[in-house]
């Protein structure tokens, strides 16, 4: 594997999660418009790590429960079907840029009773090696960044149509070890970063009638303490992020199902241009009125992801979905499609990402989950 600079590596990291040029803080390098993106520390954190979501545009909050169900809303497993579920999936991150970056995504949860699960689940994210250089761009040394959070939830089903869900996390963010920076009077040491972060989740399934059902989910993921990756006294938020949904699925016949679905995120953290030095707390509740446009910037905060999902015989699944962020936050838009099979205990699913724009580095993204259900 080839190496390259921190630099570079973190440059094309945040292109692909913000599409605009090396977004760096609160706005851009290289545009003479500014693109006031909300950033936060690990945003790998909002990625879907599962194929089926990220074929429906990064949309999960209200979709059937499963094996994924934790990393977007722990009150789905309430409702999950089968006496325990595993699930892993994989992506190749940036391939047409880089070749050693890659997201995998472990998680599996096992019933307790007929109405409560309880899950563990693993992110885990490579971001191959690097090579840092000093002002003089001589090499230091060479370097293996990593993030990664594991994670444990529990869902109660209090009816026969709504649950509730709590998880709990431990985030990990190592992108430099501990490297001197700077010089003098003026240096500091760079470290890992630590944290902690729970989420709260709702969810409401109802049938209307024999062949509509309508699903309803909300969820807070990452209400958590900052992360420092310095010495000094510099803290970053996480991406606690509020998620709301519905999965609306209509039975066509007795083999033909076909499920729409939308979801909404805004993040809940500071805009930009806002107090970056306040609490957490503060942060949550002042993020719905603190942007520096006022109200018609604050809806240009809010991500709309949505598809539908056809199965067969619940047995094949085709899939599409899109992702919208306004280009005042960052512009990521894109098509996304995949495929599921299922067969007896196993299920395969794989997602293909299309990018609205030539040479976007989220180009031919691909993501892969393997399933396999238990039953007593």
């Amino acid at each position: 594997m080839y190496k390259r600079s921190i630099l570079f590596k973190a440059a094309t990291f945040l292109l692909a999660l913000t599409s605009a040029p090396f977004a760096f803080g609160q706005g851009t390098i290289g545009q003479d418009n500014e693109v006031k993106a909300v950033t936060t520390a690990v945003p790998i954190l909002t990625v879907a790590p599962d194929a089926r979501s990220a074929a429906l545009g990064d949309a999960g909050v209200a979709i059937s429960p499963d094996a994924n169900s934790p990393h977007w809303n722990p009150a789905k497993l309430g409702f999950v079907e089968n006496d325990m579920s595993v699930s892993l999936s994989y992506s190749p991150w940036l391939r047409n840029i880089v070749d050693d970056m890659s997201l995998s995504y472990l998680s599996g949860y096992k019933k307790l009773n007929e109405t409560s699960a309880i899950s563990l689940s693993l992110l885990y994210f490579d971001l191959g090696d690097i090579q840092f250089i000093d002002a003089n761009r001589n090499p230091i040394q060479d370097y293996s960044p990593k993030e990664y959070a594991i994670s444990v939830a529990y869902g109660q089903a209090l009816s026969e149509n709504l649950s509730l869900g709590i998880g709990a996390r431990f985030i990990h963010s190592n992108l430099a070890g501990n490297v001197n920076v700077g010089g003098g009077s003026t240096s500091f040491e760079s470290q890992p970063g630590n944290t902690a972060a729970v989420d709260i989740g709702i969810y409401y399934n109802k049938d209307l009638g024999q062949k509509v059902n309508l699903a309803l989910g909300a969820n807070v993921s990452n209400i958590g303490g900052k992360i420092a990756y310095t010495t000094r006294d510099e803290k970053d938020f996480l991406p606690t992020n509020l998620k709301l949904g519905t999965a609306v699925t209509y039975n066509l016949d007795a083999y033909n199902t076909l499920t729409l679905v939308l979801d909404a995120n805004k993040l809940l953290v500071p805009s930009p241009g806002a107090d970056a030095d306040q609490g957490v707390v503060s942060g949550i509740f002042t993020s719905f009125g603190d942007a520096e446009g006022g109200f018609s910037e604050e809806v240009q905060e809010v991500n709309l992801s949505g598809g539908f999902e056809y199965w067969y015989n619940n047995l094949f699944a085709a899939r599409v979905g899109y992702f919208y962020e306004n280009p005042e936050k960052g512009g990521r838009q894109y098509l996304s499609t995949g495929l599921g099979l299922r067969y007896q205990k196993f299920g395969l699913d794989a997602a293909y990402l299309i990018p609205g724009e030539q040479g976007n580095p989220l180009a031919q993204t691909m993501r892969f989950t393997l399933l396999l259900n238990l039953d007593q």
